[in-house]
């Protein structure tokens, strides 16, 4: 396969210079060219591996790379030094920010944010590949600082992990839950703000009923 058709980029896309599209992978997989959305913007030194099918609105910022065999939606944003490995389902409206680390064969379904320094495992006995499978993350779950989210692991729609969390096993849908290992601690349409600044936190109420009542 010729270099020109590594990658495929549709109109009005940004690349910064340093940026790599079409990079082909180490493992020996049939190639087919990177296919990027249109109006991406790609800032500089990201890598975007061959075989990866990436929908509109795609953004990075520095430093990232995103391997091959990659499914990722519309409006993905991908921010400083992360990494997605190969095999990952990503839906739309994802946020993934810095220095975050998404093992293969991890699923974000839609509107996942994933705060700084997120790491995921794929194996729950390493080195073995027979049973490598990523946690799956439903719709509109929110993940804190410094989580660790091991593999086979389902949080449910509309979650929220606190910082620090272990998440060793599956968190129920509109639950807050935190710890080593992380534990459902309550309903997130039970939390306020300890500022009262903003209204009572209703992430779940706003997944439940976002398409009925057109919001966020």
């Amino acid at each position: 396969m010729s270099e020109q058709a590594l990658f495929v980029m549709g109109e009005d896309g940004h690349l910064d210079p340093g940026v790599i599209l079409g990079y082909l992978p180490g493992r020996p997989i049939p190639v087919s060219p990177l296919r990027l959305g249109a109006h991406a913007r790609i800032r500089s030194n990201s890598v975007l591996y061959t075989n990866s099918v990436i929908g509109d609105y795609f953004e990075t910022g520095h430093n990232v790379v995103v391997r091959e065999e990659n499914q990722i939606g519309h409006h993905v944003s991908i921010w400083n030094n992360s990494c997605i490995d190969y095999g990952c389902s990503i839906g739309n409206g994802v946020r993934i920010h810095n220095n975050i680390y998404l093992a293969q064969f991890t699923v974000l379904e839609d509107e996942v944010f994933l705060a700084p320094g997120v790491m995921m495992a794929n194996d729950p006995h390493p080195i073995c590949t027979k049973c490598m499978k990523g946690p799956t993350l439903k719709r509109g779950c929110r993940v804190g600082v410094n989580v660790t989210i091991l593999s086979h692991v389902t949080i449910g729609e509309g979650a929220l992990i606190g910082a620090g969390s272990v998440v060793t096993r599956d968190i129920p849908p509109f639950t807050l839950a935190y710890g080593n290992p992380a534990k459902p601690r309550k309903p997130v349409d039970a939390l306020t703000c300890p500022f009262n600044l903003v209204t009572p936190y209703v992430a779940g109420r706003d997944v439940r009923t976002r398409e009925r009542e057109g919001s966020a």
